[in-house]
């Protein structure tokens, strides 16, 4: 293994999914605005399938990889200059876990400190190596079952390993010694887990705390013991990373009811009979019967899954294959009732220096609309940006809660892959493979819009002006050749 592989000093702290404490704001020069295969490619690395992000250690970019026709999870080391791929390490598991259509096995972005490398897979546990490949120790997990599958990634802080897991099987906060995988504590979490909750943020620290975005809650724990400092409960499936910003931590709470947009309005029975009474007998047969959706996520339509929608079936109470009046009325009072089972979502401010169970009143609700399901928010300066489904990225005062845009990227559908923030620029990033680059501030302004012609999950990384992308297929590198040198 080259010397070089020591991690400089001012790229330490990078190793883990979005960068230093999970913040998203890359170090040094931007990437060329124009970029794809062919455009200012670097080169490009063909991969098994996976959506973990690129760990990057000096000269040395970390990936997890699934081999679906062989079943076979593989944590990569790969020259960061080249894109030749140095070791590969085979985590052997007796079975393969299973999760939502747009999951993965491979989800997981592994994590570095420049001497080691730990990777997490919820279909074997935790698996630590150093920088040659050489494996250092491992700590097996029973194999998680979920509905979205456990996505959740690992991040080194000091001396420890920690990792939130989230699963029917167990639910805990684990802290292990990132030199020998001993265990020094772990939490069980009392908050019961249901197949709505995903529990794939990243844990990230202020000080002493443990800042951990967890299943219908945002908590903060004591990092040397695990003891839970405070915690601030709200309605969320604990999907994405919470950012800080100065004195509080900002998080997206969201959930499938949470805001008007993801509920679609029922029409009454009279209109149902306008627009869908072919045969005029006032009554719906089941060819008749239009889809309605119980919740919906309007900008991401094309993502498997994406809704529930209201059975004929559950309509019909008395199985004569018609809806009456009578019957769709019923309906119609069930589901909103259901649907006020859920409390609203939002972007939350919470206080760090907060103790024990935080009062509703206490945490400051910034916005209720255009939450991001999955993509992590950023800030920058007095600004908070978060980007949703459709592309549609929302700028806010951060003191004020106060929205200073909200646009459209460019991007389209679903988004997975988090923004991140170099050089006074925000770079955003669609389920379709479209990359936009906007700039920051108050009056954004559309640099580029760049089109992979391949699905993206995985949030890139940029470092030194050199833009790191995986797609379903390849790692891309992007850039100038000068561009990349040796540190």
């Amino acid at each position: 293994m080259p010397r070089h592989f020591v991690t400089p000093r001012h790229l330490r702290g990078l190793a883990q999914f979005r960068g230093s404490n999970s913040a998203g704001l890359a170090l040094g020069a931007s990437p060329p605005l124009k970029f794809g295969p062919g455009k200012n490619e670097l080169w490009r690395l063909p991969l098994k399938s996976g959506h973990s992000s690129p760990c990057i250690a000096g000269h040395a970019i970390f990936l997890t990889t699934y081999d679906q026709k062989y079943q076979i999870l593989a944590l990569l080391c790969i020259e960061r200059t080249t894109g030749q791929i140095l070791w590969k390490r085979e985590v052997a598991t007796p079975a393969i876990e299973t999760g939502h259509p747009s999951f993965n096995p491979a989800s997981s972005t592994p994590t570095s400190d420049g001497t080691r490398v730990v990777a997490y897979f919820g279909s074997f546990g935790l698996v630590c190596f150093d920088m040659r490949g050489n494996p250092l120790w491992e700590v097996r997990l029973p194999l998680t079952k979920s509905y979205a599958g456990n996505a959740t990634s690992p991040a080194i802080v000091g001396d420890k390993v920690i990792l939130y897991r989230g699963n029917y099987v167990d639910h805990f906060l684990i802290a292990v010694d990132k030199t020998s995988g001993k265990e020094l504590w772990k939490v069980p979490q009392k908050e019961p887990f249901s197949g709505e909750l995903a529990c794939t943020a990243c844990p990230i620290v202020a000080g002493n705390k443990l800042i951990v975005h967890s299943a219908r809650a945002l908590q903060a724990l004591d990092l040397s013991s695990g003891r839970q400092i405070w915690v601030a409960k709200c309605a969320t499936t604990a999907t994405s990373t919470p950012v800080l910003a100065g004195e509080e931590v900002i998080v997206a709470a969201w959930n499938k009811m949470g805001e008007p947009a993801l509920r679609p309005p029922f029409p009454d029975f009279a209109q149902l009979l306008v627009d869908r009474d072919k045969d005029g007998d006032q009554r719906i047969s089941p060819d008749e019967f239009p889809e309605l959706w119980i919740f919906h996520r309007p900008e991401g339509a094309e993502a498997p899954q994406n809704g529930a929608t209201v059975r004929f079936r559950s309509v019909d109470k008395n199985n004569n294959f018609q809806i009456e009046r009578e019957e769709w009325a019923l309906r119609v009072q069930d589901l909103k009732a259901f649907r006020g089972s859920y409390d609203s979502h939002g972007m939350l401010a919470v206080r760090l220096d907060s103790q024990g169970l935080i009062p509703a009143e206490s945490i400051r609700t910034l916005a209720t609309q255009g939450i991001p399901e999955v993509p992590s928010p950023l800030v920058n300066a007095n600004h908070l940006y978060f980007v949703k489904n459709g592309g549609v990225l929302t700028c806010l005062d951060l003191q004020t809660g106060k929205r200073l845009y909200r646009t459209r990227t460019k991007g389209r559908g679903t988004h997975y892959a988090s923004p991140l923030i170099v050089d006074g620029k925000i770079f955003t990033t669609s389920g379709d493979g479209r990359i936009s680059i906007l700039t920051l501030g108050p009056d954004p302004k559309i640099l580029a819009t760049n089109d992979l012609h391949d699905a993206v999950f995985a949030t890139p990384a940029i470092v030194n002006g050199t833009f790191y992308v995986r797609t379903h297929s390849a790692l891309f590198a992007f850039g100038r050749k000068q561009e990349i040198v040796k540190e």
